[in-house]
């Protein structure tokens, strides 16, 4: 029994010589910020949780907000040095925010192993890297479509949209829904964020901005008046919702887009998205087309593939490190991407993708083979955006786009109101 005793009391030393060696795991906070909506938030959050269980000495705090809000809010933190350690990004934003000194590059801990990137092709690395470091990882693969109702084509007994098909055959097919079924041909196609303006000058072989991003990208002005001609005959004829309809709805969210409630047949969006109006419209079938070419000979592809969104460290996170395991969570954990199931876009890891096909529903099925479509009929991503750009949007294109949409001015007198005072703000940064 004395023996019995003594062993206990030997190991008991043991253990506090050990404590005393060993120190105790650091508790660590991090903040992670991004935009989406409710079914994004809800599938982040189960995801943080299994994070959590994971490393149980890292605190994730949620920071999530409607992408109307989110930069504005973003702006705000980074001024007043109180960035979150984690940040969903946008190509659109990234370069600029790389070379504000925002965002850290992110090389050290791929080449370490804390960001496992070696199931991951460098197409899908690339558009993350500015000035050849690596600033965003990519949280999944998409593409800009036509997303499309087949019941409500069946019941106006339309074909469904092909590869190729042009905007004059969209403009036949938008008027044609509307006059039997008395419905929006679609919507979405008048967002003032000129991304459609950007896919019909690509697919004339122009992009908006020229490569140098000093000057418009396009040298004939026939294209921008061409482009809103387009849309005052669709809204003249009801085939889309008129400008005070697009603003007057401008908040509202996903459950109340008309391809939702079945008061459209199309709607233009993002191929992630599909996930959430899926949700909204009670698991209704849905399909994508390509977008709609140039009616022109020879028309170039309408389609790119683009990272849907990033994941970056700011330059003001106190655990970097840390942040980069947040974020190897999110590329290669097989339990979180169960949870998220490609809300953000087709998963860059290929041995995520080959895991999940299994667990897939119909709208994320439907995503996978319309980037894979897209995927053979795109070109490649346009540069990101230029400094100035942000400016461009908001007090440019916007108000003009209103003027035009409204009839206070002709798309002949905007397109030159546009190129001047576009010039000026690139030729100033």
């Amino acid at each position: 029994m004395h023996k019995w005793v003594s062993g206990i009391l030997v190991l008991l030393m043991c253990l506090t010589v050990f404590s005393t060696i060993l120190p105790a795991q650091e508790k660590i906070s991090l903040r992670v910020a991004w935009w989406g909506s409710q079914d994004r938030h809800n599938r982040t959050l189960k995801a943080i949780e299994l994070f959590e269980k994971k490393y149980p000495n890292i605190k994730i705090y949620p920071e999530y907000t409607a992408w109307n809000d989110y930069w504005t809010k973003l702006n705000t933190q980074a001024a007043g040095k109180n960035l979150p350690d984690v940040i969903q990004h946008d190509y659109a934003y990234l370069s600029e925010w790389a070379t504000r000194g925002l965002v850290l590059p992110l090389d050290e801990y791929i080449s370490k192993g804390v960001i496992d990137l070696s199931s991951v092709a460098e197409n899908q690395i690339s558009p993350g890297k500015i000035g050849g470091k690596v600033y965003g990882i990519n949280l999944g693969t998409n593409s800009l479509g036509m997303l499309y109702d087949p019941e409500l084509f069946k019941k106006a007994g339309i074909p469904f949209p092909k590869v190729g098909w042009t905007w004059n055959d969209f403009r036949e097919i938008a008027t044609r829904l509307k006059n039997k079924l008395g419905i929006y041909g679609a919507e979405a196609i008048t967002k003032a964020d000129a991304q459609v303006f950007k896919v019909w000058l690509m697919s004339h072989g122009y992009w908006l901005y020229s490569e140098d991003g000093k000057s418009i990208g396009y040298k004939d002005d026939k294209l921008f008046v061409d482009w809103f001609n387009l849309l005052l005959d669709l809204q003249s004829k009801g085939a889309i919702p008129s400008i005070e309809t697009d603003i007057a709805r401008g908040t509202l969210g996903v459950e109340d887009m008309f391809i939702v409630t079945q008061k459209s047949a199309m709607g233009l969006l993002w191929s992630n998205q599909i996930v959430a109006v899926s949700k909204a419209a009670k698991e209704r079938p849905l399909r994508f087309a390509l977008m709609p070419r140039a009616p022109i000979p020879n028309a170039k592809p309408a389609n790119y593939l683009k990272a849907s969104q990033f994941f970056s460290v700011t330059s003001q996170s106190k655990h970097p490190k840390e942040a980069a395991m947040f974020i190897d969570f999110f590329t290669n954990s097989l339990e979180a991407n169960k949870v998220l199931l490609a809300e953000r876009g087709v998963p860059i890891s290929s041995k995520i993708q080959k895991s999940l096909l299994p667990f897939l529903g119909s709208s994320q099925r439907e995503m996978f083979n319309f980037v894979s479509l897209a995927e053979k009929n795109s070109l490649p991503i346009p540069p990101p955006d230029p400094p100035g750009a942000t400016d461009v949007v908001n007090n440019v294109w916007n108000p003009i786009v209103e003027q035009i949409l409204y009839g206070r001015i002709t798309p002949d007198k905007a397109a030159v109101e546009f190129r001047d005072k576009v010039t000026k703000i690139l030729q100033q940064r």
